[in-house]
């Protein structure tokens, strides 16, 4: 049986307004059965060094060692490697604690003083912080320690006294001995405790490495873009966002890959003129497994005309493609950037960022681009690659057509090399011919392959395990395609990743214009892991960025008819016009005939002949005597 974890980490709220001496020196010295008024030669530095390692080190990777008492270093309640040797040294012989020792300086001879149980309450007294909870420390100091089932508070102060030879003096002026009542969380518990789990409720020691396959939890914004302010915490899984055109989608995610990546995709987000020196600032937050999420504030600086890259970021993404809408892509693999690259703007390597060509093409050093990829997949011996992509091609495919089926390369006029071709039901045709939307979600697909292979590559060069989180933003996720594919294809992108690897967990942040898009995912939308952002001009001034509730409309109709979309009607503008005249001439009580003859010909004009409005403007024109 084992402390419960939930009783250890109510001991750091118990501890942590004392000082550090009294959980560290004192126990060691008490240990060392140091004697009184007068000194031996004891290696107290080695001593408590030893003490840290087995009682203070819950990163076994850090060279820190973790205190909960109280602390003003700027390494928080993290102890410095050497502070057994200088900043514990220099506790003990100056200020005080220096009267409860003896001790002749610059020897090893070490020794209370007769009136030490004095001294120590006397600076319990001045500190204002009561007198140390012994069963607190205990928990502390016992946390992994596997204990026989029914031991009991009792039990595990009687242990801390007799195994630091706590003098009845010393226990009754130094600690309190009170045993705590109100705790309804079982002492013990059958699950071994793991020092993991505490490390996700303090901060991460100064030498830890940022950890890698964070997502983003926050994204703040203000005196930044159309919105003077905005909060947008995007779903675990899914994420969509409407609005109308230029009230801010695009310059949304480009502030996603810069608070996710470090860098900007093109241009860096600028201030708007109306901000004010202090202003201007974006925060964020990306959240890991092992960590509790941190924020980050940054301001511009006005000075340099750029936005600084925060400092030791506790969490890195995981694996990020940016597919925008111009065709250009943008990859981040943390496998490249390193904690101390990613710190330095100038020295980050592997600066993923490919123009529309580019993808195409190739860009040196960085990516062979998918006219040659795709041919030396297709005629690798090692076929997996080239089998996953033929995947996740397929999953891609329009309805209605024939998927998306890759042919043999073919040479074209004008090129050296052979070009990769696609098959259709009148044809093969080379990918430089294809069309707009077939290029664009066949160029995704590639991305998404490519990316996760090379990030395979490059885990294993490091012996590091791939990533198990994915970022994927799409900007204008409809763009190009036919309604019917609109209709399938974000489904289709949320289950790619699992074609990738079953591990893959990812993060989908899209932007539509689309109301196909909303609607090709009610079956799969998830309150719980899911959400819907809508950008609104209000009062033809501000820009509202606001989460909505996911309604499943149904049919399209309504969804255009949505607060999303906004639309009166889903029919042209004159059709629309025709029927607003109609509807004010239905809520007259004597509405004057020849303005529904008027009215009928406009509508004539601009309706359908089966249209929905027919039956009741035709029953209310022959009522009021007008035929249709």
């Amino acid at each position: 049986m084992f402390i419960d974890f939930q009783i250890v980490k109510r001991s750091l709220e118990h501890l942590r307004n004392f000082h550090p001496f009294f959980g560290i020196t004192f126990l060691v010295c008490k240990k060392a059965r140091l004697p009184v008024g007068k000194s031996t030669s004891f290696a107290i530095n080695t001593a408590e060094e030893t003490f840290l390692k087995t009682h203070y080190k819950p990163d076994i990777s850090s060279k820190y060692f973790f205190q909960p008492f109280r602390t003003s270093s700027r390494a928080g309640h993290w102890l410095s490697p050497k502070y057994p040797f200088s900043g514990s040294q220099s506790t003990r012989t100056r200020g005080d604690f220096e009267k409860a020792f003896i001790h002749l300086k610059n020897t090893d001879q070490w020794g209370w003083s007769k009136n030490y149980v004095s001294v120590l309450r006397a600076k319990l007294e001045r500190d204002r912080a009561g007198l140390i909870p012994v069963f607190w420390l205990a928990v502390w100091l016992y946390r992994e320690r596997d204990w026989p089932k029914g031991t009991t508070q009792h039990d595990l102060v009687a242990t801390f006294v007799s195994e630091f030879l706590i003098e009845p003096e010393e226990l009754e002026r130094l600690f309190d001995s009170t045993i705590p009542t109100s705790e309804s969380t079982p002492l013990l518990s059958e699950t071994p405790y793991s020092d993991a789990e505490l490390l996700r409720a303090v901060e991460r020691a100064p030498d830890s490495r940022p950890e890698e396959g964070g997502i983003l939890k926050h994204l703040g914004l203000r005196g930044v873009g159309p919105s003077r302010e905005l909060s947008f915490n995007p779903g675990e899984r899914l994420t969509i966002i409407t609005g109308d055109n230029g009230l801010g989608k695009t310059f949304l995610l480009e502030c996603v890959w810069w608070s996710l990546t470090g860098q900007w995709a093109e241009q860096q987000a600028m201030p708007r003129q109306d901000a004010s020196r202090t202003e201007a600032r974006i925060t964020f937050q990306i959240a890991g497994k092992a960590a509790l999420p941190q924020s980050s504030a940054i301001r511009y600086d006005w000075d340099k005309q750029t936005w600084p890259l925060p400092k030791g970021r506790p969490t890195l993404p995981g694996l990020i493609i940016y597919a925008r809408v111009d065709g250009s892509f943008a990859v981040w693999d943390p496998v490249r950037h390193t904690g101390a690259a990613y710190e330095q703007q100038s020295a980050r390597p592997g600066q993923l960022l490919f123009t529309r060509d580019q993808v195409l093409h190739g860009l040196d050093s960085k990516i062979e681009g998918l006219l040659r990829d795709w041919v030396k997949w297709q005629h690798s011996p090692d076929t997996s690659t080239f089998a996953t992509f033929r995947q996740v091609l397929r999953r891609l495919s329009p309805p209605d057509m024939m998927p998306l089926e890759p042919g043999e390369p073919l040479r074209v006029p004008g090129e050296s090399r052979a070009i990769p071709t696609l098959r259709h039901n009148y044809g093969v045709v080379p990918f430089t011919n294809e069309s707009a939307g077939v290029r664009r979600i066949a160029t995704i697909a590639y991305l998404l392959v490519w990316a996760w292979s090379e990030h395979q590559v490059y885990s294993a060069l490091a012996k590091k395990a791939p990533q198990e989180k994915m970022a994927v933003l799409v900007d204008e996720m409809e763009a190009h395609l036919h309604p019917k594919w609109q209709r399938v294809v974000l489904p289709a992108l949320l289950d790619v990743a699992t074609i990738l690897s079953r591990v893959i967990q990812p993060q989908i942040i899209v932007s539509t214009h689309s109301p196909l898009i909303l609607a090709s995912v009610e079956t799969r939308f998830s309150a719980d892991t899911d959400k819907l952002y809508h950008l609104q001009l209000v009062d033809n001034k501000g820009v509202a960025f606001d989460e909505v509730p996911f309604v499943r409309y149904g049919k399209v109709d309504n969804w255009l008819t949505s607060d999303l979309f906004e639309l009166r009607s889903p029919r042209s503008r004159e059709g629309e016009q025709a029927i607003e005249r109609a509807r004010a001439l239905l809520a007259q009580d004597n509405p004057d005939p020849l303005a529904i003859q008027e009215v009928t010909q406009q509508l004539r004009a601009t309706l359908a002949g089966d249209d929905e409005f027919w039956p009741r403007w035709s029953y209310f024109a022959e009522k009021k005597g007008v035929r249709i």
